[in-house]
């Protein structure tokens, strides 16, 4: 335990330069473009993985599977996107032909001058009269679901892969 100490207490110490060197022995990869801070933690989290071990093939199949589940349900139900992570009581606020439109986000969807809709995509169309990605024409950032389970999935492989 010493040893994974000291190792640590080592990365600390080292430059940007030597954190991506070290970030290439250790991972056996090219860096990716990270902050000096971050390289640090991923470095730190391998050779601990490695000291004292990493997760059990059960739960790396668990977290696989749960992932896979994730991503199936989140294709099959098109409801599910940017709009269902808004809190209601969100006001959104936007311009359009010198006109400010201001959409509340209720449990059951949205409001617009007294008139519910179940979609920004509905509002969006409403306001500009043509089709229109309600999340897109209010500013609201879709997630992407490869940065979650399935990326953290993807990354568990890979290092498996590259350990053997």
């Amino acid at each position: 335990m010493a040893d994974i100490s000291d190792q640590l207490a080592a990365l600390a110490a080292m430059s940007p330069a030597q954190l991506r060197a070290e970030w290439r022995r250790v991972y056996r990869t090219t860096p990716p473009r990270l902050t000096p801070d971050l390289l640090l933690r991923g470095i730190a989290f391998r050779l601990q993985e490695r000291a004292l071990g990493g997760l059990s093939a059960a739960s790396g199949s668990l977290l696989d599977r749960s992932a896979r589940q994730l991503e199936r349900s989140e294709r099959a139900e098109p409801g599910i996107g940017p709009q269902q992570r808004l809190k209601p009581g969100t006001r959104l606020v936007r311009s359009w032909n010198g006109k400010t439109y201001s959409v509340l986000v209720t449990d059951d969807g949205f409001l617009l001058d007294g008139q519910q809709f179940s979609s920004l995509t509905q509002v969006a169309a409403a306001i500009t009269g043509a089709h229109r990605s309600g999340p897109r024409f209010f500013g609201v950032r879709a997630v992407r679901t490869t940065t979650g389970a399935a990326a953290s999935s993807a990354r568990r492989a890979a290092s498996r892969a590259s350990l053997s």
